[in-house]
């Protein structure tokens, strides 16, 4: 008796089984379907190559844009040096650098990190986003390039309104400090070769300052 009613339980497992598979298989596939239709757009519209292809049209603006060097370091590097150099800019914490040079590491979709070349020494995160607004479906994400041009844009065009509306926070919130003492050590390194493989090619030339002019406003902190 005990036989039989396991082997008839068995049947039935197997029956429902055979009908709750595709069932579940379908509903596995629906639901594939929604993660990257919420991710990429509609599956039918949506192109593999298109971010990579965003990403080479965003870095050919950003050379046309930046200067040689500033393309060169973040061709090699990753990220840009921006020398600050508004005056007034608002101080929350009314620490004056009282004419000191500072300047400001630009990332792609990481905060602006603001530090003193002559030390390293860090001294903000400002947290800004710059969202395409162009875009018809997916992530509202800008391209990598197109991220560090719009940060480079406002800190040149108007820094102190961008320090202004900024997310300040102490450095190591988003970014880890050691990364950035090691990109600043990187970027020391990456100047030195620099300026040795021109004045190798052109020995006769005189070679650039390697600091930017002493004229720049107070950091507001």
């Amino acid at each position: 008796m005990t036989v039989a009613l396991i082997a008839t339980a068995l049947v039935i497992l197997a029956l429902l089984s055979e009908i709750a598979l595709p069932t579940i298989e379908r509903k596995l596939d629906e639901r594939r379907a929604r993660r990257e239709a919420r991710r990429h757009g509609p599956p039918g519209n949506y192109d593999p190559g298109r971010e990579r292809r965003a990403e080479q049209r965003a870095r050919e603006l950003l050379k046309s844009c930046v200067n040689e060097e500033e393309w060169a370091m973040y061709r090699d590097l990753g990220f840009i040096r921006v020398w600050g150099g508004q005056a007034g800019l608002p101080a929350d914490a009314a620490r004056d650098l009282r004419g000191v040079p500072y300047a400001y590491l630009v990332y792609p979709h990481k905060p602006i990190v603001a530090y003193l070349p002559q030390t390293a020494t860090l001294l903000n995160e400002y947290c800004v986003e710059f969202p395409d607004e162009t875009r018809p479906y997916g992530s509202a994400r800008l391209p990598d390039s197109d991220d560090v041009l719009a940060k480079w844009m406002a800190l040149k065009g108007d820094e102190r309104r961008l320090i202004a509306e900024a997310n300040l926070h102490l450095p190591g919130r988003q970014i880890d400090p050691k990364q950035v003492q090691r990109d600043i050590w990187r970027l020391g390194r990456w100047e030195r070769e620099r300026l040795a493989r021109r004045a190798a090619a052109d020995p006769g030339a005189s070679s650039p300052p390697a600091a930017r002019p002493n004229n720049p406003g107070p950091l507001g902190i």
